[in-house]
């Protein structure tokens, strides 16, 4: 007798895992997802994100292979959801780039930040510094979308040396693929030249990125404080460490000059740390500006993305954090940053409360 309900019981237990696996595998409305048809279309961003290509980024593989990169994973956070979506952020640790007229390597501290939607849409940013084979640095930029997970698309901007031989990616029109492997800790990059790859989007040969309407749009530049805010309560102050500079020199956008961070404290209103990775993405043009980017760990373990940019005397730092995490607060409010003053290793700074 009690073999026999133990063997009903084990069948019900087995049922019922059945169901629950049943019910992981299958969405809640019941209806199968289909299959996405767009890897050989026009792939359209959303209005808020257009990625330097509004009018559709066509398949980057129709274009002319400019270089590819090969990248080690530094370390890969999961940052959950933030007012955007769902975050991931990247770090990176040294690279190699190899193509017809770019060899080199990509230095260490570059930054991947992948946003993530329910309705398989993605929206990305990636910042590297490549250090070509002769010694000249040039600062990269990408913004990237997609409207599957099988099918990101990457338009990548350049800033190169003007005085060099490679001034001609200041004028070129690129597009690639990035590919994070976080088992493998790598990452693969391939840029595309498609400067004459036609782009003519119609309802049959495109496909239109959305995204749901509860996130907020992400900035692509930094917010910029006006001359009538004034500094209010002092909330956190950071001493960030910092690596020698790397000097793009004159370029299509200004003077570029790029102070990689290695990492500091924090103290104040929130205790934790400035992990490795990202940089002062400084343009020394008249009048200069600062162009931070780069995470804290608090002392409980919660990553958040910050931004501090801006010209001297009006930095305002922004953040991102997860929203149901008790730093949700700096989401929401506006803050005004002191200069950088001589810190420990690098440069020590103090964030505020904005007073309108």
């Amino acid at each position: 007798m009690k073999y026999e309900c133990w063997k009903s019981s084990t069948r019900m237990m087995l049922l019922c895992v059945g169901i629950l696996i049943c019910c992981q595998l299958q969405p809640l409305d019941g209806r199968t997802k289909a299959a996405y048809g767009g890897a050989e279309k026009i792939l359209i961003p959303h209005k808020s994100w257009p990625c330097g290509m509004a009018a559709g980024i066509p398949v980057p593989e129709r274009g002319v292979l400019v270089f590819e990169a090969s990248l080690k994973l530094d370390q890969a956070y999961a940052i959950g959801k933030t007012q955007y979506g769902l975050r991931d952020a990247f770090v990176f640790q040294e690279g190699t780039i190899s193509g017809q007229k770019l060899h080199g390597a990509v230095m260490p501290g570059g930054l991947d930040f992948q946003l993530s939607f329910s309705n398989g849409g993605m929206e990305i940013e990636e910042i590297f510094v490549l250090r070509t084979s002769d010694g000249k640095y040039i600062y990269m930029r990408s913004a990237g979308t997609a409207a599957d997970p099988s099918d990101v698309r990457m338009v990548t901007d350049f800033e190169a040396p003007n005085e060099s031989g490679y001034s001609w990616l200041n004028t070129g029109k690129y597009a690639g693929r990035r590919v994070v492997d976080p088992a493998a800790k790598t990452l693969k990059i391939s840029v595309y030249d498609v400067s004459r790859v036609a782009v003519t989007p119609d309802a049959k040969n495109s496909v239109q990125v959305t995204k749901p309407s509860e996130f907020q749009d992400q900035p692509w530049d930094y917010r910029k404080a006006t001359a009538e805010e004034k500094r209010g309560d002092e909330l956190i102050r950071e001493n960030v460490t910092l690596a020698a500079s790397q000097m793009v020199g004159p370029t299509k956008k200004g003077t570029r000059n790029i102070i990689p961070i290695t990492g500091g404290t924090l103290g104040g209103k929130i205790t934790g740390k400035v992990l490795f990775g990202g940089a002062d993405y400084q343009n020394l043009a008249n009048p200069a500006t600062i162009d931070a980017r780069y995470l804290w760990q608090t002392s409980d373990g919660e990553v958040i993305i910050v931004r501090n940019g801006g010209t001297f005397g009006l930095l305002a730092p922004s953040f991102e954090a997860r929203v149901d995490s008790k730093y949700a607060w700096l989401n929401k409010g506006l803050y005004l940053s002191s200069n950088p003053g001589m810190g420990k290793g690098g440069v020590s700074l103090t964030f505020y409360e904005s007073i309108p």
